[in-house]
């Protein structure tokens, strides 16, 4: 019952009633109206909308019972856990004071984030899908407790609640029942818990709310309000017609009215019923589509800001600068006044220096304990005292200066550096290190004990020790013998490490010093003291020096600011090789002759409870935890009944500056306030690295002003600006006091960026130190050093307050009343989105607060910013539990994101989720966050879900371009020049003045030619194949193909009538080309077909249907074996093989002459078809004339001067294009011999055509870009071999990628500097230009100048200009030329939209005019109106008599300074791409290769891409090269790069296996092909992430 009330009630406030709705004055009426206008032109965004929108209703929708409906949800929630599980008995007794005693602040948070979220209406969005084998997770230690601080539930007891649900009703879905229920209210939807989205079922269909209205159905109430949702759908439909290739969208919003489609397909309500069209209106019926549908909703109107006015350079795309809100908070009050501490007490015994203090209790109290360390169970393993601590610190002292030594040179002295490299639990062995090094006057570095070569962040400690020129590192032998050897014994050099001398410095390898060696104690002075580590937010190291003197007077600061008395006990619970751990617990505490009591963190992971029980033991009076360590023992303090903290005088918070700390303190009181711990107890610090201790809550005892605590507005503070809120409001942040300043210390507040200007007193800034005890220097880093240490705060007038260099601390905060410090942030955690400053511990407060489904292991988040796109960006990295399914991930992921938004109004990047214990640990177990950063940035972080938002915070995009209106043909034509510049045309030589002894050009028809080769030349050889072990198969000479085809054609003569079109479906061969002229001799019409591939029947076989079919071809001539398959049962399975025409096999015909051979009337009769397919899937055959292929012949003779003494090698595919002319006609034109490689032999032998150019001394050949690669690829470690095998290509003059495509530079670059230890020329590769139109435009041949190369602006590309840049500027596009304009051809560049004539550099459309162009497309239901002007088009203006083609390319000529031939200036022809395959994308054009080069760079698991678009969205296809684990790295890659590098924001990213994504035989991707398989879910993709 409770659940459908729930529903009810958020519909309820979501819709008036139906009452109200018809009540509605008349004037609301019309505002709603406006409202709705203003949506779908756009002047508002969908969130203001519904705000507005939801203000104007309000006083209409009835409250129930007068309470705010958004808290009744809130109750609801927090209700849930008692009501779900009556039968834990533990659980009750737990769950009966989770509301009321326990942690009031960490609830207000936790209460503020669930607040928000109800106030969503939450977003259906679509689920990323992923195939199975990526959810394996890795193993996972399953035991220890949390590993940074959680404001969260009781771990153990969620736990079992998840296990005791699983038998509830609800078992289906992985996640509790309270959960479940959860949603079931959020969302307002009738149907269960959104339905998984059976990534794992191929079958399955993700489920999306059918009609979210059925709870309004059923008391019939959306009626009147169905009307007035009706327009706010259409803002929808009014786009272009692609957005809406959707049947129907699923209601989204509870407040959403279907409307139907405008394609007009019927409205279905149902997914599984679902129709949808591609773009060439092929239904689709896929999950994939309604995924998309739901991206597209949940982009409705992406943020955009307001637009201003400005200035649009006219190539710079300006990016949007966001412009500061006028309405933002500012600072308003007076200059801050710096704050000082009280002075710094005079001692009257206090011991001159440190050594000092140790040499005094270990003569007068050498009995005394100084420090007790445990073991893992908790029991004392050894209590070092003062006179054991003097006398092995002495020893140690001794050893190094006088026992160590290289070729009789003493190996340290004083005021050396050595590196200290102790376990966490050895405390003991750490103290005498240390001390024992200041005995000796060396300077000791403690770090971490490096467990791998490869651990986080060790190789910048590596460079740290390098640069403090440390050569001796000391350890214990019990670590020692654990860290990893090289092959001599000797422990390894670790990455980026100097080379170190080890010494262990137990007992057995110290001597004890003779009776008269004394170490020198001197007076405290200036002189380095040690060296503290610390990690910058980039992940860099550095060494911050503390002199004696500073060393000194910080433990003289802390001893008066904490009330130190002698022989005191304190826990330390903290890391005691730097920062308070060691400030509190091995150098102040030996100046007061402490007893100190380690607790080392490997047993706080097993008892949390450690630190408290040992506070009871000993009775101590100060104990110095983390937050931490405090909210873990309140996870495992149940039965610890007779533990009494009533000794504690102080527990110092050593990160009391953690917004989460004061939730983890009011817990910690609640607790145990019971158990004798008095409130006033707590106290905070604040401090850093540089500044060491900053200021500190003092004890009691010294009559202090009563602790603060602060509730700031979140939104104030992201402009840094203080402004007090209520604990009511949402997006507020609850901070308190760190105490006051430290003796002697003057600190004051600055600005973050910029001049340190003193902030006003409402303001937030960086907090500087002035005083005797804060660190000096970053070891070696004078620059950094003169910013941090050596800043002169000055007031707003400019001037400096004092002549004291102050330390900036890297803490943000303010000075409050009563002159105490609070602490908001860290300049590490500091991220500034849009002008506007987050903290990164803020947002991951919020993210742990998201808590009903307990998700997170162990609390364990990462937040960071990573720069893209000219501003920060937030990314969230979360360790999920091991046991958490699909759907909770989804579902937590989606709600951060909300809450998120919602409490600190920024929108998260990409938020991540990685098995739990995977990301990089920092020492004492918190997450390293520099290193997530950095795997993050290189992919290398493998997470199991990914949820990137790129369409909500990314809102400085350029302005989507709006196309002016051209020139008209008005544009002044002066002679040969447009608007001021030369007209782009050109054309190649003159055939009709080249007169040569061209014996060919007096036979019309090329059949005739080969009937005289017969007869004239009857032993001259044409044909050569090649088989894959490079001997010859196959072999032709004129008259051998003259009889072949004689019998071909006496076979086809009684059966056929002329004019007859026959398919050809053979291998590349011999055959092949007999058939052919076979036909042309019967008077038939060749179409030649690739035969399908036997093992891809079911892909290569429909092909092979299509093209007989559109080809009207009434007999398909072939081999046995291909007949045999063509009827086979596999085949049946693939296509209908009754309907294939007759069928007839040519290998066995008898021998026949032929009485007379066919003569066609004219030259204009169709001599054969010309089938291929496209790069966008269109099948396009086109006619060729017997005039147009001789024509084609004697230019192709002409360029590259063929000779019947010539031999070239061809690697082609002989079915369309280019690659059959020259494989089947020009041998026969010219009479040269052809050396035919068939490319898919190269599969099993890559170097045969190599090989096979070199063994003939081949000068001219022509290869396919997928055998140019299959070469690099294959062969690039092999050349030495070839060399061996005398493979020498010395002889090409010129090798020609025969392409319809812009030249792929890179990969003729590679081939050409591969090859080039071969003797390959580096002038031999250029490429050639066809398409269907004309097959042969541009090509080379051996006359004429090297192909050039220009640079263009990628960004001017796009709004369809040239704009020539120089080699290496950025955004610049390297493009070469397609070879050389063929004799006969002319070439003119003409605008897209006026068909104009363009001027010399303008990118347009090529228009080409020769005798060898085809004469039309043969479509199959004579279409040919729709592609006439393809063939017969005109000029607007200008020259408006000749017909030209249009190609369909974009490309411009442009005039160089070479010269060609005849003594012209040389016109070099730059294609850019197909017009077909562009994407019109914001207004601008884009080049999918551009995309697709910038993504394949961008990882180097990307072996291949594809993009394109569908719906307005970006689609981009990847194929992955690595281990599955990788797959979701990509897709923050991909989205980045495509941001950085194009200005556009990826819709969805798609990983596939290598191989899927489809090539032709040219080896262009048919990236259509790939859409229509994505869109009907046919990829089988690793993962499919929809970006938000």
């Amino acid at each position: 019952m409770a659940e459908r009330t729930s529903t009810g009630l958020l519909t309820m406030m979501l819709e008036p009633t139906p009452a109200v709705a018809m009540t509605l004055p008349a004037e609301v009426r019309e505002k709603l109206a406006e409202l709705e206008l203003e949506l779908s032109e756009g002047d508002i965004t969908q969130k203001g909308y519904e705000k507005k929108r939801s203000k104007l209703l309000a006083p209409y929708i009835p409250q129930i019972q007068g309470v705010d409906p958004s808290l009744q949800i809130d109750n609801r929630i927090q209700a849930s856990p008692q009501a779900v599980l009556p039968g834990s008995k533990l659980n009750k007794s737990r769950a009966a004071n989770t509301r009321d005693e326990r942690f009031r602040s960490a609830d207000l948070h936790t209460e503020a984030v669930q607040a928000a979220l109800a106030k969503y209406k939450e977003r259906k969005m679509p689920m990323p899908s992923k195939r199975r084998s990526v959810l394996v997770q890795s193993s996972v230690e399953a035991c220890t407790p949390p590993d940074t601080s959680s404001a969260s539930e009781d771990e153990g007891s969620l736990r079992r609640q998840g296990r005791l649900t699983t038998s509830t009703p609800y078992q289906g879905h992985g996640h509790p029942a309270v959960e479940h229920w959860f949603n079931r209210v959020i969302q307002g939807s009738s149907t269960s818990s959104s339905a998984s989205s059976t990534s794992s079922h191929p079958g399955g269909r993700s489920i999306t709310n059918t009609t979210a209205h059925a709870a309004l159905n059923a008391n019939a109430a959306a009626t009147a309000l169905a009307d007035l949702m009706a327009h706010t759908q259409l803002d929808n439909h009014s786009a272009p017609p692609d957005v809406t290739g959707l049947s129907e969208r699923s209601s989204l919003h509870a407040e959403r009215s279907q409307v139907a489609s405008v394609r007009g397909v019927s409205r279905s309500y149902n997914h599984h019923t679902s129709v949808m069209e591609t773009a060439d209106g092929v239904p689709v019926n896929s999950r994939v589509s309604n995924k998309i549908q739901q991206l597209l909703n949940t982009l409705k109107r992406p943020k955009r800001p307001p637009l201003r006015e400005f200035f649009v350079d006219d190539f710079e795309e300006l990016l949007d600068v966001q412009q500061p809100d006028p309405n933002q908070p500012k600072p308003e009050g007076q200059q801050m006044s710096p704050l000082e501490g009280e002075p710094l007490g005079v001692v009257t015994n206090w011991p001159p220096s440190l050594p000092a203090a140790l040499q005094r209790w270990g003569t007068t109290h050498p009995k005394s304990p100084c420090l007790t360390a445990l073991d893992n169970a908790g029991k004392s393993v050894y209590t070092l005292t003062y006179g054991k601590l003097w006398t092995r610190s002495q020893k140690l002292a001794y050893t190094l200066l006088n026992k160590l030594s290289t070729r009789n040179e003493p190996l340290l002295v004083p005021g050396d550096r050595v590196a200290l490299v102790f376990p966490n639990n050895d405390p003991v062995m750490f103290m005498v290190a240390f001390y024992g090094c200041l005995l000796a006057e060396l300077v000791p570095v403690p770090i971490e004990v490096p467990l791998t070569r490869k651990d986080a962040g060790s190789q910048q400690i590596g460079f740290l020790l390098g640069s403090c020129g440390v050569t001796l590192a000391l350890t214990t032998d019990a670590c020692q013998k654990g860290l990893p050897k090289a092959q001599t014994g000797e422990v390894v050099t670790f990455k980026g490490w100097p080379r170190l001398l080890w010494f262990v410095t137990d007992g057995k390898h110290v001597v004890k010093p003779p009776k008269d060696w004394h170490p020198p104690i001197r007076e405290a002075s200036n002189e380095i003291a040690y060296i503290e580590y610390k990690t910058s937010k980039e992940g860099s190291t550095m060494g911050i020096t503390v002199s004696h003197s500073v060393m000194l007077a910080h433990c003289h600061a802390l001893t008066q600011a904490c009330c130190y008395t002698e022989a005191e006990t304190i826990t330390n619970v903290l890391d005691f090789k730097r920062e308070a751990g060691l400030w509190h617990g091995v150098l102040t505490s030996v100046m007061n002759r402490m007893h100190v009591i380690s607790i080392p963190y490997s047993l706080m992971k097993v008892n949390p409870l450690s630190w408290i029980q040992k506070v009871h033991t000993y009775k101590a009076r100060v104990a110095v935890v983390k937050s931490r360590d405090m909210h873990w023992s309140l996870l495992a303090q149940r039965d610890q009944r007779d533990i009494s903290l009533s000794s504690l005088r102080m527990l110092i918070v050593a990160d009391g500056a953690n917004p989460w700390s004061i939730s983890s303190c009011d817990a910690f009181l609640n607790v145990f306030q019971a158990r004798g711990l008095r409130p006033e107890v707590i106290c905070p610090c604040a401090s850093s690295s540089e500044a060491m201790t900053v200021a500190i809550r003092r004890p009691p005892e010294m009559g202090v002003p009563p602790p603060g605590k602060a509730v700031l507005s979140m939104g104030g503070l992201s402009h840094s600006v203080i402004r007090v809120d209520t604990e009511e409001k949402l997006s507020v942040l609850t901070v308190q006091d760190v105490g006051q300043v430290m003796p002697g210390a003057l600190i004051c507040v600055v600005r973050v960026e910029g001049t340190p200007y003193l902030c006003q007193t409402d303001e937030v800034g960086e907090i500087c130190v002035s005083s005797g005890s804060t660190g000096l220097a970053y070891y070696g880093l004078p620059g950094m050093t003169k910013n941090i240490f050596e800043t002169i705060p000055i007031t707003l007038s400019g001037v400096p307050i004092s002549d004291r260099p102050f330390t900036r601390t890297s803490l943000l905060g303010f000075v409050g009343p009563d002159s105490l410090v609070f602490v908001v942030g860290k300049m590490d955690g500091l991220m500034v989105v849009s002008g506007r400053r987050h903290n990164a511990d803020d947002v991951v407060a919020t993210a742990l607060a998201v808590e009903p489904m307990k998700f997170v292991y162990r609390g364990r988040i990462a937040v960071f910013s990573v720069s893209v796109l000219h501003d920060e960006r937030i990314v969230v990295v979360a360790e999920q539990r091991p046991d958490a399914s699909e759907e909770d991930s989804f579902q937590w992921m989606s709600r951060v994101l909300q809450a998120i938004d919602s409490i600190h109004q920024v929108g998260v990047y990409c938020l991540a989720l990685v098995p739990a214990n995977t990301l990089p640990k920092a020492p004492l177990g918190g997450i390293h966050i520099s290193e997530t950063k950095q795997r993050f940035l290189e992919g290398a972080l493998h997470p199991c879900n990914v949820l990137m938002c790129p369409h909500t915070c990314v809102t400085n995009l350029p302005k989507p371009r709006q196309k002016q209106p051209e020139v008209g043909p008005a544009s002044m034509i002066v002679g040969n020049l447009v608007a001021g510049k030369r007209i782009a045309q050109a054309c190649g030589r003159d055939v009709g003045q080249l007169e040569d002894n061209d014996q060919a050009r007096k036979f019309l028809y090329i059949q005739d030619v080969l009937q005289w080769r017969a007869q004239a030349t009857p032993d001259h050889p044409l044909f050569l194949v090649l088989n894959a072990k490079g001997t010859v198969a196959s072999t032709a000479s004129c008259l051998q193909l003259h009889k072949k085809a004689e019998r071909v054609a006496a076979a086809l003569m009684g059966r056929l009538n002329t004019g007859d079109h026959v398919a050809l479906v053979y291998p590349p061969g011999v055959d092949l080309i007999a058939t052919f002229y076979g036909c042309l001799y019967a008077g038939c019409v060749p179409v030649t077909v690739r035969p399908p591939h036997p093992q891809n029947l079911a892909t290569t076989l429909p092909t092979v249907k299509m093209i007989v079919e559109v080809s009207k071809s009434v007999c398909i001539l072939t081999t046995q074996a291909i007949m045999k398959l063509l009827k086979s049962k596999e085949a049946a399975a693939a296509v209908d093989i009754k309907s294939w025409p007759t069928v007839m096999d040519t290998d066995d015909l008898p021998r026949k002459k032929i009485s007379q051979m066919y003569k066609p009337p004219t030259p204009e009769m169709l001599a054969y078809l010309d089938f291929s397919v496209s790069t966008t899937g269109i099948l396009a055959g086109v006619k060729m004339s017997h005039a147009a292929t001789s024509a084609l012949c004697r230019s192709i003779k002409l360029q590259c001067e063929l000779y019947p003494s010539r031999q070239i090698a061809i690697c082609l595919d002989p079915y369309c294009g280019l690659g059959f002319a020259l494989w089947c006609l020009c041998s026969v034109y010219s009479g040269h011999q052809s050396i035919l490689v068939p490319p898919l032999e190269l599969e099993s032998n890559a170097s045969l055509w190599l090989a096979a150019v070199s063994q003939y001394k081949v000068r001219v050949t022509f290869c396919s870009y997928s055998v140019m690669e299959m070469c690099t690829k294959g062969l690039g470690s092999q050349t030495e071999a070839l060399r061996l095998r005398n493979v020498n290509l010395s002889c090409v003059r010129t090798c020609m990628v025969v392409a319809e495509e812009r030249p792929r530079i890179t990969l003729t670059q590679s081939f050409s500097k591969i090859f080039k230890d071969l003797g390959l020329s580096p002038r031999a590769v250029s490429t050639t230009f066809g398409c269907r139109v004309n097959v042969a435009i541009c090509l080379q041949g051996t006359a004429g100048p090297d192909p050039t190369t220009v640079y263009v602006d990628m960004r001017a590309l796009r709004h369809d200009r040239v704009r020539l840049v120089e080699r290496g500027s950025p955004h610049s596009l390297p493009l070469m030329e397609s070879g050389k304009i063929l004799p006969g051809v002319k070439v003119i560049i003409a605008n897209t939209e006026t068909k104009g004539p363009l001027g010399d550099s303008h990118l347009g459309e090529i228009w080409v005019s020769s005798p060898h162009n085809a004469t039309g497309y043969y479509t199959v239901y004579g279409e040919e109106g729709l592609h006439a002007d393809h063939f017969n088009t005109k000029l607007s203006f200008g020259d408006t008599q000749t017909v030209w083609a249009r190609t369909g390319y974009l490309g411009f000529l442009r005039r160089t300074e070479l010269t060609d031939a005849s003594g012209e200036r040389h016109d070099a022809l730059y294609v850019v791409g197909s017009l077909d395959e562009t994407l019109e994308l914001r207004g601008m054009r884009y080049h999918p290769i551009d995309i697709e080069t910038s993504v394949i760079r961008s990882h180097k698991s990307i072996a291949e891409c594809a993009v394109f678009t569908w719906t307005n969205l970006l689609v981009v296809v990847v194929e992955l090269e690595g281990s599955e684990q990788e797959a979701l790295d990509l897709v923050a890659l991909v989205t980045n790069v495509v941001l950085e590098e194009h200005y556009l924001i990826v819709g969805v990213v798609v990983v596939v296996d290598p191989g899927v994504i489809p090539i032709n035989s040219r080896g262009e991707k048919q990236r259509m092909h790939l859409r229509d398989g994505f869109l009907a879910d046919q990829l089988d993709p690793i993962y499919v992430a929809y970006n938000m």
